[in-house]
């Protein structure tokens, strides 16, 4: 006996009900600017009716890129503009009909060339496809121009002003560094040397090496003519937004004061995208975001951007000083994350119970290496019943809450450090030691029956490491510094330097690591890290399955 199910499909295929595949209609709307190129018409609304009609028409806008995609019934349809586009004083219109097949991509192209095109007087709002085009012209043309600066500090932008392989960005962002880093794509890292920067002006120049960037066009540079400047108040403008990632976005605001060496805007940046060029609606560069000045503010984006006319100055600096040879080759990156997050946290889970840094013995430093597993799972604590690790933080619970310390507090580069990279971490903190005569007068006190706790000041700032695998010496992914404001306002720093764990591998006939202060910089504390340390550590990156 046939099943309901097997009737109902047979009466409607019967009754012409089969089921079709549907099509996918690909549109891209594109316009010829001013040069006579063609441009992408982002946020361009389109109807889409079926003939003969038989529901409402399907609205699609397209998206940055002047693209939109509809997936519809096999037939005949046409496609037509929801309000005109106006764009540089004429008015556009699209209209047109097609056939969408059955299980096929079918595409259509809306140029000038199949427009309805007028002449208008539309100004102010309506006229808003200047502004819209002028968005998709940006991100599109400028994009690859923008790069990721790492100094040992911070991370921000800069943007590539000379096709010769200069690229200017925010002095606060590198700071008293001759070089950094300069991140071109999630895959591809290079040096940066800095040949200009001035702190009066807060501008930077890098020099890179040229070829690096050689598909990338440099941006254009709005000076002020004049003395007016590029861009008023109420002005729209535009910054593509970089990411710790390399995910670029355009983000959109208004200017609200210019002023003699700034614009101030009410763009919205992530902290990544300081030093970020600022658009104007003509493709103009007319200012650089920075950081603020001082305390927390530097760790953020300021709303007030540094006018392009003061990046002039810096660029014919820079450009006297182009000798010598550009720093070539590629730096290491991070190793590519496993898709799971859950391998990460079976990995901490096996350490559960034991989740100290790996400690190596110097003489100014108190040195820790910490690998993933140890950071998850300082940040996600298990339960700890077991006795003997309790027993453990009550006979020393100074040194448990240093190697808490370690795993959880790295200030300027804690969000770094949170994104779980498969990295190996060595941290360098300055030892606090007790001056000569205090420890004297704390001995006498006591004997009067009065306790002083400790009063220790820093040995010695941290100045730089190397590592060395045998005696070949490992280049590290990023050598970073973690800042520390003492009181006083002096500045002291932490070293923070990431590896590859395969710099660490067994087939290393020794690992070495030379460490050096700011009080002796040209001398090295040599130390070797224990093989039993660097097995562990091995073990530890064993969830990566390679």
């Amino acid at each position: 006996m046939l099943s309901f199910a097997f009737l109902l499909l047979l009466s409607f295929v019967h009754a012409g009900g089969a089921v079709q595949q549907v099509g996918v209609l690909k549109i891209k709307v594109t316009i010829i600017d001013a040069q006579g190129q063609a441009r992408p018409v982002p946020r361009h609304a389109l109807l889409i009716s079926d003939n003969p009609a038989s529901a409402a028409p399907q609205r699609v806008v397209t998206k940055i890129d002047g693209s939109a995609e509809a997936r519809v019934r096999p037939g005949n349809y046409t496609i037509e503009s929801d309000q005109p586009l106006i764009f540089q004083g004429k008015s556009y219109e699209w209209r047109a009909t097609l056939d969408v097949a059955a299980g096929r991509d079918t595409t259509l192209e809306l140029t000038p060339s199949n427009a309805t095109v007028e002449a208008t007087s539309v100004q102010g709002a309506g006229a808003s496809g200047d502004v819209e085009v002028s968005r998709a012209t940006i991100l599109s043309d400028f994009q690859d121009s923008i790069v990721n600066i790492w100094s040992p500090t911070k991370i921000g932008a800069g943007f590539l002003v000379d096709p010769r392989g200069l690229i200017a960005t925010s002095q606060r962002l590198v700071g008293a560094a001759s070089s950094v880093e300069v991140q071109i794509s999630p895959k591809e890292k290079i040096a940066g040397r800095v040949i200009a920067s001035d702190a009066g002006t807060n501008v930077a120049i890098v020099w890179i090496d040229p070829g690096a960037l050689a598909s990338a066009r440099p941006v254009k540079l709005g000076f002020a003519k004049e003395g007016k400047a590029a861009v008023g108040e109420n002005d729209q403008v535009f910054a593509i937004d970089v990411t710790i990632d390399g995910a670029k976005n355009l983000t959109a605001g208004a200017v609200s004061r210019v002023g003699t060496h700034t614009v101030a805007t009410d763009l919205r940046l992530d902290p990544e995208s300081a030093g970020a060029p600022v658009f104007n609606v003509d493709g103009e560069v007319v200012a650089m975001t920075t950081t603020g000045e001082s305390g927390a503010e530097l760790y953020r984006v300021s709303e007030k951007s540094v006018r392009i006319d003061d990046v002039r100055a810096a660029i014919t600096d820079a450009e006297k000083k182009m000798t010598g040879s550009v720093p070539a080759g590629k730096l290491p990156i991070e190793p590519a994350r496993p898709a799971d997050d859950d391998a990460l946290k079976a990995a901490a889970n096996k350490r559960s119970g034991s989740l100290s840094p790996y400690l190596v013995s110097a003489s100014d430093f108190d040195v820790y290496i910490l690998t993933p597993p140890l950071i998850y799972g300082s940040q996600h604590p298990p339960e700890r019943t077991n006795s003997r690790d309790l027993a453990r933080e009550a006979r020393n619970p100074e040194q448990m809450q240093q190697s808490l310390r370690a795993l959880s507090d790295f200030g300027n580069w804690s969000e770094y450090v949170s994104s779980n990279q498969p990295v190996v971490f060595i941290r360098a903190t300055p030892k606090l030691v007790e001056n000569f005569w205090t420890t004297v007068a704390r001995g006498a006190a006591q004997t009067q029956g009065v306790a002083i706790p400790a009063i220790k000041h820093v040995k010695t700032g941290f100045a730089n490491m190397r590592l060395y695998c045998g005696d070949n010496e490992v280049t590290p992914i990023h050598p970073l510094k973690i800042e520390r404001r003492l009181d006083g306002g002096r500045d002291i720093y932490e070293g923070l330097y990431v590896f590859d764990p395969s710099a660490l591998g067994p087939e290393c006939a020794a690992i070495k690591l030379a460490l050096y202060s700011e009080k002796e910089p040209a001398k090295a504390d040599v130390r070797t890290i224990d093989p039993k340390i660097l097995e562990q550590i091995r073990s530890d990156f064993a969830y990566l399955g390679r």
